[in-house]
């Protein structure tokens, strides 16, 4: 008789357990709760409304209902890495992530159930948008953060290289990029029960092609900068030595005429001496006639001189009767 009454009593214990463990939850300040029925949704969410903390101990019906923990806290989408063409038919790798929290518990609940399905609606909404942003923009705006950033010029270039270095107009930039995907996507995911909070690009690699571009475009610029260099060098060595050869002609000319003055001055000098000497007397101009041919024989005849002259000349006259000097 007792060990039936045990039984019944130890039976009376479980299920009363088990009545008061099934129709006991306990709601977390960091997460919201939303109750089915045979898998319907019953009731509004709980602890949804950030108004409201209904954190705590709560009650449903044992056995036949069922509680879903949704998060309530800022949730993370890492997404892929995706190459993806710009504008401008340049292939980049493009890395992005974004923060979004469940907005809407009961909607969210109904079309998606849990988080690793959001985050695959994640993947093909914000990754879509993403393409279609970056296939609208050149490259320069993905790379640049904002319009009001201007690169630092190089200090070798000066204003003649005015059209080197130089960007393309930046329309938007970087940032607002993000503002364009975050508005697009936002609607989409809304139907969701989701809410995007932010979108960021995480990382941005180029192709092994766009490098090479990059690259090219560089030594492009260098080389005309290097070519610029030369040029200059070459005219300013030009002007030098334009310089030089006029200074040099200018130089030979005054000692040219230095020199002409000089001798205009010496010979008009010494046609005076002349003058003066055939003017004093007729013996001394006679002296100096003597000498003047003389100085002429001296300067125009040597021992190896073979020639035949009359000796009625002026020039040979003092040759005139002159008789070889004896032997002795």
């Amino acid at each position: 008789m007792k060990r039936p009454i045990l039984i019944l009593g130890i039976a009376g214990v479980v299920f009363t357990y088990l009545l008061l463990s099934g129709s006991m939850y306990t709601v977390s300040e960091t997460e919201q709760i939303f109750v089915t029925e045979f898998g319907k949704p019953v009731g509004a969410p709980i602890n949804a409304d950030p108004a409201k903390n209904e954190a705590g101990l709560h009650f449903k019906k044992p056995f036949i209902q069922d509680v879903n923990r949704i998060e309530k806290r800022i949730l993370e989408w890492d997404g892929p890495s995706t190459e993806m063409p710009t504008r401008d038919k340049l292939y980049i790798s493009v890395d992005n992530f974004a923060r979004w929290r469940i907005s809407d518990p009961k909607l969210y609940f109904e079309k998606l159930r849990d988080e690793r399905s959001a985050l695959s609606r994640l993947d093909d909404i914000i990754g879509s948008e993403t393409r279609a942003v970056i296939a609208s923009h050149d490259l320069i705006e993905v790379i640049r953060t904002d319009k009001t950033r201007q690169p630092q010029r190089d200090e070798a270039l000066t204003a003649a290289d005015s059209n080197l270095g130089v960007l393309p107009p930046i329309r938007d930039g970087r940032s607002a990029l993000d503002d364009q995907i975050l508005k697009s996507a936002a609607p989409k995911v809304k139907s969701w029960g989701i809410e995007l909070i932010d979108i960021q690009f995480k990382r941005i690699n180029y192709k092994a092609g766009v490098v090479e571009k990059i690259y090219a475009r560089m030594a492009s610029e260098r080389k005309q900068i290097a070519d610029r260099f030369r040029s200059e060098g070459a005219g300013e060595a030009a002007k030098i030595l334009g310089r030089k050869e006029r200074d040099l002609q200018q130089i030979e000319s005054e000692a040219y005429r230095t020199e002409q003055e000089v001798r205009g001055k010496a010979d008009a000098e010494a046609t005076g001496i002349y003058a003066a000497a055939y003017n004093t007397s007729p013996a001394a101009a006679d002296f100096y006639q003597f000498m003047k041919t003389l100085e002429t024989y001296q300067s125009t005849l040597s021992k190896d001189t073979t020639a035949i002259f009359t000796t009625n000349s002026d020039l040979f006259r003092l040759l005139k009767n002159l008789e070889p000097k004896k032997q002795e």
